[in-house]
C-alpha cells in the first residue's frame, strides 16, 4: 500500500469519533441529495406525463387571419367603424407532404403526423354535444400521443367513417363499440359514424370533446379535401421544443408552436421544482465540504507534532499534501455511497407510504444509475475541495518549530 494511503487510513481509524460524524453528515446529505432528485424527477415525470401525454410538443399550422376594418356609410358619409375578423374558416397547408417529409428528417423529431381539426357536433337521438374533431392518420398520431394504448374499450383503428370517441363522451351518449353516431360540422355537412373505440386520455375535459375519425373523412366534412390544417410533432427533448419550433418556422414559413408557449404554466412549474432543488444542494454540498474541511482541521492541529517528524526525516510537501487530500476525498466517496443507500430506503418508505386512492404510487419515482453517479462525484470532489486547505496547512508546517513546541 501507498505511504500516502497507510497514513491517511491510520489518522481515520484514529480518530474514529470524528470520522464516524463526518461519514454521518456526508451520508445525510447525499440521502437528501438522493431522495429529492428522485421525488422531484418523478413528480417532473408525472405532470409531463398528465399534462403533454394526451398533446403534441409542437403545432405547426397557418397563420391566423388579420383582422379588417369594416367602414359602413350613409350617403357619401361614414356613420361608423369597427375591426372584426374574418370568419376562421380552415384553411389547408399548400405542400403539407413536402413539409412533413422535410421536418421528419430533422434531428430530434421521433414522430410526426398530418391532422385536420375543427368544431362539430355529435348527435345522437335527442342528444347534442359540441366536439373538437380530429382526422388523423392512426399509425403516425399514435406514435405522438400513445392513442392505441390509451384506448380503454374496441380498437383502435380508424377506417372508412369509424370514430375513436373518449370515455366520458360515451358514457353521455350510452354508446359501446358498434354503436353509430352522426357528426355534423358548422356548415352542415354531416356523416354518420361507427364507434371503433374508447379512449381515456386521462382528462374528463379531453375525454368529454375529443373525437377521432380518418383524416380523409374530417378532410370531407371540412371540404379540405387533400388538404390538412396542422402538423403535429413529438421530439425526444422536450425542453428543447422551443428551438425546433422555431427552426421548422424559419424554414417553412408556418406558425409553429411548442409547448411552452401553449402551457407557460407548466414550464414555470418546472422550472420553479429544478430551482427548488438546485438551492437545497447547494446549502448541503456547503454544510458537507465546511464539516470536512473542520474534522480535517481538528486533525491536522492534532497530528502536527507527527506531520513535523514526518517532515523531519524526509517526507515531501506533496505527500503530506496528499495525505489530506485523500482523507478528504475518502470521506466523501465513502459517505456518499451510504448516503445512496440511505437515499434509495427513503425513496421505497416514500412511495410505499404515499398512495393514490386506487393503490397506485402518487409519484412513478424512478431510481436510475445517474441518480447515484452524480451524487457520489459531488461527494467526492466536494471532499477533496474541502481537504485542500487543512492539506496546504499540514504542507506548510515546519518540522523544527513544530517538534520543538508541539
Amino acid at each position: 500500500m501507498p505511504f500516502e494511503w497507510f497514513v491517511a487510513l491510520r489518522y481515520l481509524r484514529e480518530g474514529k469519533m470524528q470520522t464516524a460524524l463526518i461519514l454521518g453528515a456526508v451520508s445525510i446529505g447525499i440521502a437528501v441529495v438522493v431522495f429529492l432528485s428522485a421525488l422531484i424527477g418523478g413528480l417532473q415525470a408525472s405532470l409531463i406525463s398528465k399534462i403533454l401525454g394526451s398533446q403534441a410538443h409542437i403545432i405547426v399550422h397557418l397563420p391566423e387571419q388579420e383582422a379588417r376594418l369594416l367602414i359602413a356609410e350613409q350617403e357619401g358619409q361614414i356613420v361608423s367603424t369597427k375591426v372584426e375578423k374574418p370568419t376562421q374558416r380552415l384553411q389547408a397547408i399548400s405542400g403539407w407532404q413536402d413539409v412533413v417529409k422535410d421536418v421528419g428528417l430533422r434531428p430530434g423529431v421521433v414522430a410526426i403526423s398530418a391532422v385536420v381539426s375543427g368544431s362539430a357536433f355529435v348527435v345522437r337521438g335527442a342528444t347534442t354535444k359540441p366536439v373538437a374533431l380530429r382526422g388523423i392518420e392512426p399509425e403516425g398520431f399514435s406514435r405522438i400521443i400513445g392513442l392505441a394504448e390509451k384506448t380503454k374499450a374496441g380498437r383502435y383503428q380508424l377506417v372508412g367513417t369509424e370514430a375513436m370517441i373518449g370515455a366520458e363522451l360515451a358514457v353521455d351518449f350510452a354508446v359501446v363499440p358498434g354503436d353509430k353516431l352522426r357528426i355534423v360540422t358548422a356548415t352542415g355537412q354531416a356523416e354518420v359514424f361507427t364507434v371503433a373505440g374508447i379512449f381515456d386520455l386521462g382528462s374528463k375535459d379531453l375525454n368529454e370533446r375529443v373525437v377521432f375519425v380518418p383524416l380523409r373523412a374530417a378532410q370531407t366534412l371540412f371540404d379540405l379535401v387533400g388538404g390538412i390544417s396542422s402538423i403535429e410533432i413529438k421530439v425526444a427533448d422536450i425542453f428543447g421544443a422551443e428551438t425546433v419550433a422555431r427552426e421548422i418556422a424559419s424554414r417553412t414559413g408556418l406558425v409553429a408552436d411548442s409547448w411552452t408557449t401553449t402551457n407557460p404554466q407548466l414550464l414555470v412549474a418546472l422550472q420553479s421544482q429544478e430551482s427548488s432543488k438546485n438551492v437545497i444542494l447547494f446549502f448541503i454540498t456547503l454544510t458537507v465540504a465546511l464539516g470536512i474541511a473542520s474534522v480535517l482541521i481538528v486533525s491536522v492541529v492534532q497530528k502536527s507534532r507527527e506531520i513535523g517528524v514526518m517532515r523531519a526525516v524526509g517526507t515531501s510537501r506533496s505527500r503530506v499534501l496528499r495525505i489530506f487530500l485523500i482523507q478528504g476525498g475518502l470521506v466523501g466517496f465513502v459517505g456518499s455511497l451510504f448516503g445512496s443507500g440511505l437515499g434509495v430506503l427513503l425513496v421505497r418508505v416514500f412511495v410505499r407510504l404515499m398512495r393514490n386512492p386506487d393503490g397506485s404510487a402518487m409519484f412513478p419515482v424512478t431510481l436510475t444509475l445517474a441518480l447515484f453517479v452524480g451524487p457520489t462525484a459531488l461527494a467526492t470532489i466536494v471532499g477533496l475541495l474541502a481537504a485542500v486547505a487543512p492539506a496546504r496547512r499540514a504542507a506548510r508546517l515546519d518540522p523544527a518549530e513544530v517538534i520543538r513546541y508541539g
